[in-house]
């Protein structure tokens, strides 16, 4: 396995088009993954093939990203306003403002960690306590990590340290692994490091010992012997839950490993593998975008990514991944082409405004 000091350093002032382009790539492939994965998800390989054939492309008649893309939404602005200073009493209070303290859409706050977490934050509980709940480990913060790698580009280490800090409202143990391995694995695509030093990055972040990098290894370990073999290696059969924070992590990894940082292949494989698609296939499509930058994600699968609808946080509708990607570019915000830390306020209707 490459070591971490395989990563290369954080690009130079006069690459910033080159950084802004794995910063869209990052994150525009985050939705683009969650959108094509999102029918496939909570299925079987069989039943996939049964209904589609191999998936291939988007088979929604409206393809549109999940809470996945809502939720890496709602932390990518968390950090464009807070940055390298966010503390946990940072997340809790965008929780309340943004989520807990408001009416929510008809995916009701999303999956079982988050409804846990609102749960506990409406009953008084505070961090790390509002964690304190029965799905403590799932993919929730994989899900919304990519954004803190896009942040925190060549830093892999700052970028776990930043998403450990924001999933400690919803997460703790192998769910906190989960998306500290993700944060590190986009900020070193981020910074140009091949799929090998991505992987490393991934692991160097998350105790050796850890259920999530036991089964990363295994899954990278084999991931050339494509995606039958991946998903084999991870998935333990019969158990009931697909958002597992170490199963969907490893999948999504395996998947990019295995198209050794292909987008288009690297989504495809996780979309096809079942399980939870939609997530799996986001991480992997902000791994490959980071990767490859966001020209390499087809045009056929752009064109339908617009805003969010805000159905999971209607305080998110009308957000775009890009114009986030934007907020989050160092080099962007250092020559004044986006808002600073500070230079912007969630206006009631979910739309951003001057602060």
């Amino acid at each position: 396995m490459a070591s971490i000091a395989c990563i290369p350093s954080v690009p130079a002032p006069g690459d910033a088009t080159e950084l802004r382009a794995r910063a869209r790539g990052a994150l525009l492939g985050l939705a683009v993954g969650d959108a094509l994965g999102a029918p496939a998800e909570n299925l079987k390989p069989s039943e996939i093939r049964a209904r589609w054939g191999r998936i291939t492309g988007y088979v929604a008649e409206h393809p549109a990203g999940t809470d996945d893309t809502e939720y890496a939404i709602f932390s990518g602005l968390l950090l464009a306003r807070h940055g390298s200073a966010l503390t946990p009493a940072h997340v809790e209070a965008a929780w309340h403002e943004w989520i807990a303290d408001r009416d929510e859409g008809p995916f009701r706050g999303a999956g079982f960690s988050e409804r846990g977490t609102l749960e506990n934050l409406r009953r008084g509980l505070a961090a790390p306590i509002s964690a304190q709940h029965r799905h403590a480990w799932s993919d929730g913060l994989a899900m919304r990590a990519a954004p803190f790698g896009v942040f925190a580009p060549g830093r892999p280490v700052e970028a776990a340290r930043l998403v450990a800090i924001d999933g400690s409202v919803s997460h703790d143990g192998e769910g906190i692994y989960g998306g500290q391995a993700v944060a590190a694995g986009v900020a070193a695509a981020m910074a140009g490091a091949q799929p090998v030093a991505v992987v490393a990055a991934a692991l160097a972040v998350v105790p050796d010992d850890s259920w999530t990098a036991r089964c990363l290894r295994r899954a990278v370990a084999v991931a050339h012997r494509g995606e039958r073999a991946v998903r084999s290696a991870v998935v333990i059969g019969g158990y009931p839950w697909t958002d597992l924070a170490p199963e969907a992590v490893a999948l999504a990894f395996g998947a990019y490993a295995a198209a050794d940082g292909d987008f288009a292949q690297s989504v495809l494989t996780a979309v096809n593998m079942g399980r939870d698609a939609d997530t799996t296939a986001a991480v992997a499509g902000a791994l490959a975008g980071a990767t490859r930058g966001v020209s390499a994600i087809p045009k056929a699968w752009t064109t339908p990514i617009g805003p969010v609808r805000g159905r999971c946080l209607p305080a998110m509708a009308g957000y775009h991944v890009l114009d986030v990607a934007d907020l989050l570019t160092p080099w962007a915000a250092a020559r004044g082409e986006a808002p600073g830390p500070t230079d912007f306020v969630l206006a009631g209707d979910g739309t951003e405004a001057p602060a």
